[in-house]
Order: structure tokens, then sequence, then C-alpha cells
């Protein structure tokens, strides 16, 4: 059989999702003993099995639910085939949501982006730079990133977002700014950040609703001057205040 902590690895390593349900106790007959484990991928195939029949069509159907949910649940399941019928033989089954670490997109690696994109990779996030200059890259370590040498409108084109990134602009350009900050609103992202001060962030806001680029909900929804509210002067020091905004983000939107 396949080793199920491999093939969570793979998926980890793709940047994938699942979920592992563990068979953690029986009460009565059932072809698989407690430790059982099975694999159920997003779109409701399994490595592994826990037994097959009515007992394992119930677990998947119960498995995409939890993905769904991001919570880990322990679940009764009856064995027996007659539901009206007192019985005490029941399957326990632990379900534990596999979930990949956020992907960080960081438009811009000057001094501010390049401290942020290292404090975010420390708390668990994959980082991605996005900036064209060609030798930017060769300014500080990138061993703990991807780094994208690529016109910020042809990244737009050709990164396929999802709902879950978090994407974090701070590039050198007031009108880069702006004009990454209309189009990445459209996303849905579950977090864009602008590195601005208080009247740059208005003038993007004003900006975008008056010409229809923003709706004001999306607008409301951009973090800009991005990072909780302390007293920042140095690049670190606006990193840590912007990389604790995504802690609290991120681990509210796993835990509650």
């Amino acid at each position: 059989m396949d080793n199920i902590y491999i093939e969570i690895a793979k998926l980890l390593e793709k940047n994938q999702s699942g979920i592992l349900a563990i068979l953690i106790d029986v009460k009565g007959h059932s072809p698989r003993k407690a430790g059982t484990k099975m694999l159920v991928l997003p779109t409701g195939m399994c490595i592994g099995t826990i037994g097959g029949g009515k007992l394992e069509k119930e677990v998947i159907s119960k498995a995409l639910a939890v993905l769904k949910s991001g919570k880990p649940l322990t679940e009764n399941f009856s064995l027996c085939e007659n539901r009206d019928v007192e019985h005490s033989e029941l399957a326990i089954v632990y379900f534990e949501p596999i979930i990949p670490n956020p992907q960080l997109y960081i438009f811009g690696a000057g001094h501010v982006g390049r401290e942020i994109g290292r404090y975010a990779n420390e708390v668990g996030f994959n980082v991605r730079f996005i900036d064209p200059r060609p030798h930017i890259f060769e300014e500080f370590d990138t061993t703990f990133a991807q780094c994208i040498t690529m016109e910020y409108e042809e990244a737009l084109e050709k990164i396929e977002f999802e709902k879950s990134d978090y994407v974090v602009i701070s590039t050198p350009s007031h009108q880069t700014d702006t004009f990454l900050t209309h189009k990445l609103a459209k996303h849905g992202l579950t977090y864009l950040g602008v590195l601005a001060s208080k009247h740059k962030a208005q003038q993007i806001r004003e900006n975008g609703i008056k010409n229809n680029l923003l709706s004001p909900e999306e607008a409301q929804n951009i973090d800009m001057p991005m990072g909780v509210p302390i007293n920042t002067q140095t690049p670190r020091e606006i990193a840590i205040s912007v990389v604790a905004r995504l802690i609290d983000i991120k681990n509210n939107k796993t835990l509650k």
C-alpha cells in the first residue's frame, strides 16, 4: 500500500491540499482495523482505503466537507446497513485537514519587500518575489524564496492567483502601486496590502472608486497603509508590522 505520509509530503510540495482520514476505533465488525489511514484528495479520489463500501463513501463525503471548513473533526459512522435498528456498531474516524503553507506574492523586492519576505518565510509562508529589475535579486539572500524577474503587468497576466493567496505591493513607483492595487483587488485575495502613506492610500482608494476600478467594498478590504499600526521607521520594523498582520489573518482564517 502507498505510504500515506510520503503522499502527504508530495501534496505539500505541490502546494495542494487534502484530508487525512484515520480510523481511530471500531466497535463491531469492520474489514479494517483501528489505525488504518486514507488520504482524500479535493477531487474525491483516495489514496489508501478504510474498507470500501458504505463506510468509505460516507467518509469521503465528510472529508470533503472538512476540507472546506479547514477544521479537524472526529465523527462516528454506523456500520449497520439498517439505520432504523438500534445498534452499537460504529467506526470512529478522525479527519485532519492537510493545508499547504499560504502563498505570499511580493511585488517589489526593495528594502521593505525583502524584509517582509524574510520574516514571512520564517513563520510559514511560501514567498515569491516579483520584480523586473535584473540585478535586484543579487542584493540579498534569496534562498528562502522563489524570485521572478518579470514586468509587473506581465506577471498579472501569467500568474493564476488563488483566493487563498496573500499579496504585498511595495514597488518603487506610485503609478505601478496604483495599477497593481486596482487590478489585484478584483481577485478576492485573502490579503492584499500596499506599502503607502495615509495620503497615498487615500489617493489610490478615491481614484479607484471615482474611475470605477474599485468598488467601495474592494477599496475597504485593501490593507493600506499595510501592517499593524505601530510606530515604525526602518524597513525591518515596517516588515515586522506587516508580517504581524499576515500572521493574524492566517491564524484567524484557519483556527476559527
